[in-house]
């Protein structure tokens, strides 16, 4: 029979130092929009994602996209910048797992972001190979409509009302065409959590545009600002605002509608709805007993273990002998293998 995790979780106190430590590095003045705090919630939001609630596979545990087999999914590219600003916090605290860094730290920037205070609870643990990773193709494709995101929010276990809530999230960050294959930034403001991108939903025109590599977006351009610009030598081209297809689908829905319009209207039902939902993300795919202590079965075996640290450089999972970045999982894989040894010698 599995027994308990025993080796210890984090504190509250070790905690603390891995916020602030977040915090500090939110300011990326070379990266983006100068911050890494839409790109980190991103991350976390990707690597619970994976959940379907069938067969229980899947979520934040076990940080799945250290591997070629998750990382390398085509939804999940740009990460890899995500994961390399962390890399300094794991340095500095190589005792805590990448699954539960990767998920703090979103929490700490939607925070930081001036967003709503969300409940996170740690204690995951890192995965020492591949075997438990999840397909791919449980992500959500943006180019897609209001069937395709039931799908996928369904099978996670969401209803209509928590699929809106989480869209909200496009308040945060942009798009790239070298990464998603769509350009651009849904609010004008995209390092700010807010209820703005509801309301953009609503009172702009959008117009659809097919861009150069031939995927279609909606996009907006304020002509006032246009005219403004005119009358300016040294002006700069207003940059577009845009829309996936995924997120025009919300207004075009009618049961999607009603909640894109309350919480345009009232930012602080938008946010504590978020609050719920991105909580219920995050905890997707993990068990707990009643003191809050993971029981998965391989926290029950193998406790909170966490996986050495790997590059500092931005790189995408490649497979390297069997599939793991830059083999971190290795020194696990040994130490479990011995103690497989040594139990399969006791029952002898």
């Amino acid at each position: 029979m599995a027994q308990p995790q025993t080796n210890p979780t984090p504190s509250s106190s070790q905690l603390d130092h891995v916020a602030q430590a977040v915090r500090d590095l939110l300011h990326q003045p070379d990266y983006d929009d100068g911050s890494a705090g839409p790109v980190l919630v991103r991350l976390a939001w990707h690597s619970a994602g994976t959940y379907d609630a069938a067969s229980k596979t899947g979520g934040s545990n076990g940080a799945g996209m250290r591997y070629e087999k998750e990382g390398g999914d085509p939804a999940n590219a740009g990460l890899q910048h995500a994961r390399a600003f962390l890399e300094l916090i794991k340095k500095k605290f190589s005792w805590i797992t990448y699954a539960d860094l990767w998920t703090v730290a979103a929490v700490v920037a939607i925070k930081e972001m001036g967003g709503p205070e969300i409940r996170w609870r740690g204690g995951r643990t890192d995965f020492t190979d591949d075997n438990k990773i999840p397909p791919r193709g449980r992500l959500p494709d943006g180019a897609q409509g209001a069937d395709h995101i039931r799908h996928i929010f369904y099978r996670m276990g969401f209803n209509d009302q928590e699929i809106v809530a989480l869209s909200g999230a496009h308040n945060l960050g942009r798009c790239h065409s070298d990464r998603s294959g769509f350009e651009g930034k849904w609010v004008n403001n995209p390092t700010r959590f807010s209820n703005t991108y509801f309301k953009l939903l609503l009172v702009n025109d959008w117009k659809k545009k097919t861009l150069e590599n031939g995927v279609e977006q909606y996009v907006y351009v304020d002509e006032d600002m246009i005219e403004e610009d005119e009358d300016a030598e040294d002006a700069e081209e207003p940059e577009e605002l845009m829309m996936l297809p995924t997120d025009i689908a919300l207004i075009q829905d009618p049961s999607f509608r009603p909640w894109v319009e309350l919480y345009a209207e009232h930012k602080d039902i938008f946010f504590d709805h978020f609050a719920k939902v991105f909580a219920k993300l995050l905890e997707l795919g993990i068990k707990r007993d009643r003191n809050g202590n993971i029981v998965n079965e391989e926290n029950q075996q193998d406790g909170y273990k966490s996986a050495p640290k790997k590059s500092d450089v931005a790189t995408a999972p490649r497979d390297q002998n069997k599939g793991q970045l830059g083999h971190e999982a290795k020194p696990l894989q040994e130490e479990n293998e011995k103690m497989r040894r040594r139990k399969e010698g006791a029952k002898l």
